[in-house]
């Protein structure tokens, strides 16, 4: 009996995890263009024992693309022009809060793909993001302004010193009563687009 099919499903699997260990742990999305196209290559080679090619030739095969991508890497480490010829560099998107509209459509890259890319990083408005680059493996990374950064706990007790300090001085001035003024909230962000359902009426046509 012909037992070939019990066991080649299960060397595939034992094969395809050791060279995708051997290959590296990045998720899709951090992958660069050459990893990408390596991996899809593998997942190609590895259902062909189950169709009746040799599961030996399959490994072998999958065996030089992971070598290839390795030495590939190596390279890229070894050298700048060769890493940017086969992954990529980063791109200015955004610069001081302003979109940077030439590149945007160099990469086909819309406007509404930026704010959900700044959305899942908890940034409210463009003019808070003082750089804002697209990364070869499609992610989005930023700067914010100064005024716009959160407070770190450093700084907050700081600020809480300085205040008991300012307390300590005019608490006469406290006694007598004083008023504090608010700046309005600026209501007009990503993220309220989204909630009303319509664009902008400042952003580009051709990059929406």
């Amino acid at each position: 009996m012909q037992l070939d099919w019990i066991w080649e499903p299960i060397l595939v699997v034992i094969g395809g995890t050791l060279l995708l260990r051997l290959a590296g742990r990045k998720s899709i999305s951090q992958m660069t263009l050459a990893q990408v196209v390596i991996m899809i290559g593998i997942g190609s080679l590895l259902i062909e024992p189950v169709s009746g090619d040799s599961i030996w030739t399959t490994l072998a095969v999958g065996l030089i693309l992971v070598l290839t991508l390795i030495i590939m890497e190596y390279v890229q480490i070894k050298s700048d022009k060769f890493e940017k010829f086969i992954t990529g560099q980063s791109k200015i998107i955004i610069e001081e809060g302003q979109l940077n509209e030439e590149n945007l459509r160099k990469l086909r890259f819309t406007v509404d793909q930026l704010e959900m890319k700044l959305r899942q990083h908890n940034v409210a408005v463009i003019s808070d993001v003082r750089w804002a680059t697209l990364e070869p493996n499609g992610q989005v990374g930023y700067e914010l302004k100064e005024e716009a950064q959160p407070v770190t706990k450093k700084e907050f007790q700081q600020l809480q010193a300085d205040v008991q300090q300012l307390i300590n001085l005019l608490e006469p001035a406290f006694a007598k009563g004083f008023s504090i003024h608010i700046l309005p909230e600026n209501k007009e962000d990503i993220f309220t687009e989204v909630a009303e359902e319509f664009p902008k009426d400042n952003i580009p046509g051709h990059l929406q």
